[in-house]
């Protein structure tokens, strides 16, 4: 910051700057950072995750000042408390509970676009570890917060988590006591989650967030194009292709927000409980541990991931499942080392594997909502295959093999499921007859995607990409 120019400005915000370097700050992460000129509707949802931040921030101080973290006392004070005797408690739940959904809805999308245009790769590999770290304290603070209605789906929800732990050998029993507080849940849970879910956790993601930021102004915006603006500047060092993000993007995401919050509202007034999946009507019923439901299932945007668990007859291979997804979402920006990064000059392929990679994930989220059935069980089995080949078909993709190459992966990957088909055939999760009427979606996947590669490569290969960003 030039002193001189500070302390010559006059009036309350020179008094400011002398004390606090505000303007600076300003110009260097609004009103002087150069966006590429190109972003488009996927980048909207960066904006808009600051936004719920800051809602759920509020509400959840608003909600905190009224709830009880007793046993006793937590379903009234969220069901009759603040639903009923607080003036307008209800429409700042509500608020809180879909803000919750939002974020994870808006959180999906912008991961989504992160892989699309390739937002992992060098130089924001740190970005995107500090961008997982994040979704990892969301999906935490969403854990902590799912328990606290004390409902009959909360509680047995929180059980089923809870006893995840229980499978760690050696450790795992001392650690599921460790989080209870006690051998089952209760109380002493109750205190803890919600010390986790108001205090710790959001102090995290506080800080992520900013780290979040500070990284992306360092490296610079990625866009649509992949390519990167900061190597084309005029002689004033201005990227070429690059425009002020304030106030030409800030205006942007105006339109961005207000078509946001036009959903959310409308989604608070007229279908609060988000059509039974936001708000389960089990959570209507306190929580009776003397009572098990039918059917028990975590929150929406956590379902995929009780999908994969339940696959697994094997408590402990389910719960290295679960482990392996998150180390893989890690792990992304070395697994594709394709130098190209936007899918707009990708193989064909390689675009298809990314929208499977959603398209399995969504699926396994919607089965992690049925009933625990033998059909829904083996459904999720096959896509958690589907899953996993996707990154491992994201090496595959990182450059054109030859096709004794492509042969030995097809050969490798289909062997592999063959024979954990047999296991599960050796453990009775299921006879040969129901693995044999489904075998044929996890190699039907690869079968695709190799023999396409081998016999056409360039539907694998990478296209020219242009030097400059394309208007």
């Amino acid at each position: 910051m030039d002193t001189s120019q500070t302390e010559q400005k006059p009036g309350i915000m020179g008094w400011i700057d002398r004390r606090f370097p505000f303007s600076s700050m300003m110009r260097e992460h609004l009103t002087e950072y150069y966006a590429p000129k190109n972003f488009n509707f996927w980048y909207f949802f960066g904006s808009l995750l600051i936004l719920v931040l800051v809602i759920q921030i509020i509400t959840g101080i608003f909600l905190t000042m009224h709830y009880q973290p007793n046993a006793k006392l937590a379903f009234w004070s969220v069901n009759q408390g603040i639903m009923n005797d607080v003036s307008g408690g209800w429409f700042i739940r509500y608020m809180h509970v879909l803000g919750a959904s939002s974020f994870f809805v808006l959180v999906y999308f912008h991961m989504f676009r992160g892989m699309m245009y390739g937002s992992y790769k060098k130089p924001r590999e740190l970005l995107w570890l500090v961008g997982m770290l994040l979704y990892v304290a969301l999906c935490a603070e969403a854990f902590f917060g799912y328990l606290l209605p004390w409902g009959q789906m909360s509680f047995w929800g929180s059980n089923v988590v809870i006893s995840l732990f229980g499978a760690i050998p050696v450790v795992g029993q001392s650690i599921a006591q460790w989080i209870r507080g006690d051998f089952v849940v209760g109380s002493p849970t109750l205190d803890r989650f919600f010390a986790l879910h108001v205090i710790a956790v959001p102090l995290v993601l506080v800080i992520l967030v900013f780290v979040h930021i500070l990284a992306l102004h360092q490296v610079g915006s990625n866009n649509p194009d992949g390519i990167e603006i900061k190597e084309h500047k005029n002689a004033d060092g201005i990227p070429l292709d690059g425009i002020p993000f304030h106030p030409y993007y800030t205006v942007k995401d105006i339109l961005g927000v207000a078509v946001f919050l036009a959903i959310y509202m409308g989604l608070i007034f007229f279908k609060p409980s988000g059509w039974g999946i936001v708000l389960d009507k089990l959570n209507y019923v306190p929580a009776n541990a003397l009572k098990t439901p039918p059917d028990i299932h975590p929150l929406w945007f956590l379902t995929p991931y009780y999908a994969i668990l339940r696959a697994w007859p094997s408590k402990i291979l389910g719960v290295a499942s679960l482990a392996a997804v998150y180390i893989l979402m890690f792990l992304i920006p070395w697994l594709d080392r394709s130098p190209v990064k936007s899918v707009r000059f990708r193989g064909v392929f390689v675009r298809i594997n990314i929208l499977v990679l959603s398209f399995s994930f969504i699926l396994l989220g919607y089965l992690g909502l049925q009933p625990a059935t033998n059909t829904y069980v083996l459904l999720g089995y096959r896509f958690t295959e589907i899953f996993f080949s996707t990154f491992w078909l994201m090496v595959y993709m990182n450059r054109v093999r030859s096709h004794m190459a492509t042969v030995i992966w097809w050969i490798v990957m289909t062997g592999l499921f063959v024979a954990i088909d047999a296991w599960m055939v050796s453990v009775r999760a299921h006879s040969w007859g129901q693995l044999l009427e489904s075998l044929w979606l996890p190699i039907g996947y690869v079968t695709i995607i190799l023999g396409g590669a081998w016999l056409k490569p360039s539907l694998v290969a990478d296209k020219a990409v242009p030097e400059r960003v394309q208007a």
